[in-house]
This record gives C-alpha cells, structure tokens and sequence, in this order.
C-alpha cells in the first residue's frame, strides 16, 4: 500500500513538474522573440509576441500590437559584404492598421533601423501579404534589420503580423548605363495653406512646357554622357501623366514640393518591374498669367530624395512663358538641361557620402573659385565635379570618385542569381529551440559582463 501511495506521488510530481514545463515553455515560446531586438518609440504603447494561433505556416508569426499611434519594430543585426545587393521578405498580416497622419509612408513594412531605407507599406485589414525589400549594404558591414509597425515621420496604430522571414544575396549591377524615367505631370491640382488659410490650385503645363522638357532630357543624356568623359551612358523614357498631382508635402526650407509618397500610386506602376535607376517628375507650382503660385522657396530643382531607393527629383516649371530657363537659345541658353544636371549630381553627391568617400559639397562652387556664367550656366564646374578635376587648396583634385557612376540603385534583376542566407531561419524542432535559449542565455551573460 505504501509502495502505491510512493508510486502516485511520484506520478503526480513528474505530473506537475511536466505541467509546470509545459508553461513555461508556452511563456517562453509566445514571448522568444529568437535574437530580435524590440524597440518602441513611446514606451508601453506597443505589444510584442509570439502568435501561435494566426500565422502563415507552421512556426508562430511575430505580432505587433501597437495599442495607440507608435513607431514599433524587432530588428536583428546581420552581416553584410559591402557594395553587396540584398533582398528581405516577409508575409504580413493587418488588422486595422491606420497612421496618425495621411498620406504618410508608414504602416507594417519592413526597413534598415536609423535609415529611410525601406519597403512598401501594408495598411488597413488585409490577408497574408508577401512584401520585398531590397538594398545595396554600400560601405557597411552590419545592419539592423528591421520589422515595423510605424514609419520615420509617422506613427500607427493597430495589429501586424510578420512571418517566413527570408534574406538572399545578390549581384549588384556595375554597368555604368542608367535608366532614367522623366514623369510630366500634366497637372497640378491641390489644395494647401497659404498664409494660414486653405487655397485651391489648378495649374497645368502647356504643350510649350511638354516640348520643352523632352528637350532638356534629350539634352540631359548628351550632357551627362559628355561631361562626364564617357564614365556614365544614359537610357531615358518620358511619360506624360493625365492623373493629377493632388497632393504636395512641406516643410520650412523648402515650402511645398512634391515628395515620392505624394504621387506614389503613379510611381508604383513604373518602378514595379525594376527598370530605372532615377526618376524625375516635372510639374507646374504658379502661373503669372493666372495669377497663382503655391509657395516655394526659391527653388527650380529639388533633388537628394530617393523612393524605394532610386533617386527621385522634382523638376519645377517657371510661371512665366517668357522664361527661358528651360529653353535652348543661342543668345541666351545653351544649356537648358542645367536642373536635370544638377538635381541628379545631388543623388550622385548623396551616394558618394553613403558609400564613405569625401567629395565637395555640390552647392559649395563658390568656394573652389566657380561662377555660374551667362548661356552656360554653371557647366564647368559640373564637368571638373564629375572627374574630380576641382582644384583644393589642401587636398589637390576633389570630386566625385570615378566608380560612382557604376554604383546604381539595387533591382530586382540583381537577383537573377542569388544566394539564400540564414540570418533568419527559425528553430525547426524543440532541440534548436533549446539550443536558441541557450545561445540567448549567453549573449545575455554577455551583455551583462559588457556592462560590468
């Protein structure tokens, strides 16, 4: 008798101690968030875990809950060989995914953290979705990659669900042939604030301003091809747009421009196949005859912007007819394509910092002893900024580096060939899951030494 009470007490304490695992392994697995970092902008607005009951395929989804307006994500720290193409994907789920803002580039999606480098967004409800995100790793060796419920210029609310996390290398493209898109947008039609009070503007370009602009990309090929001493050839194709623009974004150095996400519906259905490397977009702001203008601050050409990480520039009309800046004149300009010119050279200027190599400021001609001079403008000192032919007093010859012009946005043909990486394989058994605790136990042991 006392042998089977010994017996059912030993049976009820591997029973409870089974339990107990049990739990604890339950905790565990819908709280191991593997070797992802969390982050939240707004501490205790945002709930992370495990989800084993919506999810993509066998393995439980990463969820973000962000309770009110947030910028949220897990990120995890990978290696990567520099001027190497890469290319993450995920699935996604939404439930109710709203931003704070409209008309902002936020939502679930995936990103590089403390970068604008991103993929496209998933908003509202919506089934399992596949999104893509690709980047050249330029000068680095380690980046965070990260899972995001939010943006950098705005904040979400709601539920995202990220699953079959992948990461594949590929083979940048290192030709020196660029494809450029210029989108003429044939009208502007907004409504934006003026002096603290809402005005309508409707402006569209002439069939003068059309003729125009496909002159000066014309030229713009030429230009480039030549100045440059034959280190970049250019493709180009031009569109004219009917869709209008119907929204414009702002900010205190600029006034109103046009950003990639307010015309983004448009820019998706041209970049979606992977073909350019930089896009233009030329619009009208103010029509003296109209008397209307919306407000800009004293520029014509507004570049350094990227979508999807191709360069992306805006290309404004002058109000007046009369105005021959955009206008090949013997006596007056010979060099109407200068803003196409300069606005790209400040994509190259941009890339040339993010790939780690010193280079004159593109607005600094002044001080390197150039003036913008009448018919030709400011011609020379791109062409020495381009062969690094500029003149320092300390530095000898500056300007941008001779490989540049064959470093070129990531594309989905990079991939043509690529390699699988692990970086983010999940444990397919409860060993490699044990095995994952322990490699966690560790770094944490780790941490605390570094911190000691």
């Amino acid at each position: 008798m006392q042998k089977t009470i010994k017996i059912m007490k030993n049976i009820l304490s591997i029973s409870i101690i089974l339990a107990l695992l049990f739990i604890l392994y339950k905790v565990y697995k819908n709280n191991n968030f593997s070797e992802y970092i969390r982050a939240e902008y707004n501490s205790g607005f945002s709930n992370f875990s495990r989800d084993d009951e919506i999810r993509y395929s066998k393995m439980s989804s990463y969820k973000i809950e962000n309770t009110n307006f947030n910028d949220a994500m897990f990120f995890k720290t990978i290696a990567v060989v520099p001027n190497t193409s890469y290319k993450v994907t995920c699935m996604v789920k939404t439930k109710d995914v709203i931003n704070k803002n409209e008309n902002t580039d936020a939502g679930a999606h995936i990103c590089i953290n403390e970068t604008v480098e991103k993929s496209d967004n998933v908003v509202g409800t919506s089934d399992w979705t596949k999104i893509e995100f690709v980047f050249n790793s330029k000068n680095r060796e380690s980046v965070d990659i990260g899972f995001r419920l939010g943006g950098n210029y705005d904040d979400s609310k709601g539920t995202a669900w990220f699953s079959d996390i992948t990461i594949e290398s590929g083979t940048a493209d290192t030709s020196n042939k660029w494809n450029f898109l210029c989108l003429l947008f044939k009208e502007t039609k907004v409504s934006v604030e003026v002096e603290g009070i809402k005005e309508e503007f409707e402006l569209k370009l002439s069939d003068s301003d059309i003729y125009d602009m496909k002159l000066c990309i014309n030229r713009f090929k030429d230009s480039m091809e030549n100045m440059s001493q034959g280190k970049m050839k250019v493709n180009y194709d031009v569109v004219e747009i009917n869709t209008p623009i119907t929204s414009m974004s702002y900010d205190e150095e600029n006034g109103y421009y046009v950003a990639p996400y307010d015309v983004k519906q448009t820019l998706d259905k041209y970049i979606r196949d992977g073909k350019y490397d930089h896009i233009f977009i030329a619009f009208r702001t103010g029509d003296i005859n109209l008397k209307e203008e919306i407000p800009v601050n004293d520029w014509i050409g507004l570049g350094s912007m990227e979508y999807r990480n191709i360069g992306f520039s805006n290309i404004r009309l002058p109000n007046s007819a009369s105005n021959y800046i955009y206008k090949y004149d013997e006596r007056i300009n010979v060099f109407p394509e200068e803003v196409y010119v300069h606005e790209f050279l400040h994509t190259l200027e941009r890339n040339s910092l993010e790939y780690g190599y010193e280079r004159p400021e593109l607005h600094d001609y002044e001080k390197y002893g150039y003036k913008s001079q009448n018919k030709i403008g400011l011609s020379k000192w791109y062409e020495d900024y381009m062969n690094k032919k500029v003149k320092s007093t300390n530095k000898g010859l500056v300007g941008l580096p001779e490989d540049i012009f064959n470093k070129k946005p990531t594309k989905t043909s990079d991939f043509r060939y690529s390699r699988k990486l692990n970086y983010f394989e999940e444990p397919q058994n409860i060993i490699e899951e044990l095995n994952g605790v322990y490699k966690n136990i560790i770094n944490l042991f780790k941490v605390i030494e570094v911190k000691n």
